[in-house]
């Protein structure tokens, strides 16, 4: 899921630098050993999910250790200036350069290799990086949070009694939906990210006539339909999809799913966050515990699990493509493979909603308002805003047998692979919204640490972009 770190390469090969990609899911001593063994000038980290925050950290503090002083640029979805001056930076006294996308590149490989240059631009980043590091020190001290039992007390406000949740339409408690027609999918792709991915601003469709951009995006998007064509039509890709729907109850924040109807034999609990920032009069502290009926209540709720792949096949696609030296062919089919898979997902939930679980059999929703989810229920993702504890997964792999099923592996930093997969629950609630849980307290993550099974230490390693405090300190 590299699709950003080899535009980067790319651009930088265009520029007559020579690049040496290792992949990814890298190990650190493996990334060191290279750039010793090649004399490196540079190396470059991409994260892609929240646990290659704490990696590039890591590996900050591991080039420290052995006495590098070359220097480190980090890039990539999560990563950003703030977390590259708070957390990285001080851990390695060589440069560290945030670099925001793939055009800033070049500029700042030249600057960095340039004897006249370098200077000022170190100069430039560190009274930047000192600068943040400052702001935000004094904004930990502005943060005003409540304690989680007041959090708790001002929840979502769902009024459950006369609420009947919705029975699953589909008798089965899993099902296994294999090699599903891609060109089904292809009617739900959200184009706004592929261009997104490609550096190319704009909206779509205006970015197709703009004066400025529209050749190049138009060239774009019509060999992005060509490839698609011939995806479809020899095979490329396969998709592959597990989803289901399980008798569940929520129990405090947290939610217990069971094995059957009775509802007496716990299979697994799905353990949950709740908002803790200090919000202004009328608005609740949520938690995806919220939206699912509490135990206490008796009523039959249920909750959903699913994880989709298109990115089958295009492993060996994609090598094929950079062996003949076609970069540009390898990283569209990646682009492309990504927007699949996210239209998978969001196929998939509108068949669970009309279908299999049922409850909006009424829905007729073209792709712009399923873009604009103009539907009820949410399916958010673990490690994602709403749920930022990435190892929920495991529960959802256990749940849905998602390897054997699917083929989708989910990696030690919890990473799915192929790249190109969702994975999530779905909530059926009319009022279930999406939310970001943000910054938490260590009242609140010493009770999750205790209701996940973790240690404390385990839990703040997992929770840190969402720490409000400093477990060093």
């Amino acid at each position: 899921h590299d699709i950003g770190k080899n535009i980067v390469g790319v651009v930088l090969q265009c520029n007559n630098y020579e690049v040496i990609d290792l992949g990814v899911m890298v190990p650190a001593q493996k990334i060191i050993d290279t750039a010793r063994e090649v004399d490196a000038d540079i190396i470059g980290l991409s994260g892609l999910i929240t646990p290659s925050l704490d990696e590039m950290v890591n590996f900050a503090s591991e080039m420290q250790r052995q006495g590098f002083e070359i220097p480190l640029l980090v890039g990539g979805a999560t990563t950003s200036r703030a977390h590259t001056a708070v957390k990285v930076d001080p851990k390695y006294d060589g440069p560290v350069v945030w670099v925001k996308d793939a055009s800033r590149s070049v500029p700042v490989a030249a600057a960095l290799l340039s004897s006249e240059r370098r200077d000022r631009l170190v100069g430039e980043v560190t009274a930047d990086y000192d600068s943040i590091r400052e702001r935000h020190a004094a904004k930990r001290g502005e943060r005003k949070l409540v304690r989680i039992e007041d959090a708790r007390a001002n929840r979502s406000p769902i009024d459950w009694d006369g609420y009947h949740p919705p029975r699953p339409a589909m008798a089965e408690r899993t099902r296994v939906l294999g090699d599903y027609p891609l060109a089904e999918l292809r009617d739900y792709i959200d184009w706004q990210p592929f261009f997104n991915a490609w550096e190319m601003k704009g909206r779509f469709p205006d970015i197709l006539n703009n004066p400025a951009t529209g050749e190049t995006a138009r060239q774009l998007y019509e060999d992005a339909q060509r490839m698609l064509d011939t995806i479809i039509d020899e095979g490329w890709l396969r998709a592959n999809a597990v989803f289901g729907l399980f008798p569940a109850h929520a129990v405090g924040d947290d939610i217990e799913v069971y094995t059957d109807d009775s509802r007496t034999e716990v299979l697994t609990t799905l353990c949950n966050l709740r908002q803790q920032g200090q919000h202004r009069d009328g608005v609740p502290h949520r938690s995806l515990g919220d939206f699912v009926a509490p135990r206490e209540t008796g009523l039959p709720d249920h909750v959903g699990a699913f994880a989709v792949t298109t990115g089958l096949g295009s492993a060996d696609r994609v090598q094929a493509f950079k062996d003949d030296l076609d970069d540009y062919s390898a990283i569209l089919l990646e682009s492309l493979a990504d927007r699949l898979a996210e239209a998978f997902a969001e196929r998939l939930h509108e068949r669970v909603r009309t279908e299999f679980w049922g409850y909006a059999e009424g829905e007729h929703l073209d792709n712009q308002e399923l873009l604009k989810e103009r539907y009820d229920g949410i399916r958010p993702a673990p490690g994602y805003p709403a749920c930022p504890d990435h190892t929920e997964k495991t529960k959802l792999w256990e749940l849905l047998d998602v390897e054997a099923t699917t083929g989708i592996q989910l990696t030690e930093s919890m990473a799915m692979w192929p790249g190109a997969a969702v994975s999530g629950w779905y909530f059926s609630h009319p009022k279930s919204q999406y939310f970001v849980v943000g910054r938490i307290d260590q009242d609140q993550v010493e009770d999750y640490a205790v209701r996940a099974g973790m240690t404390l230490a385990e839990a703040e390693r997992w929770l840190s972009p969402n720490l409000a405090y400093d477990p060093e300190d």
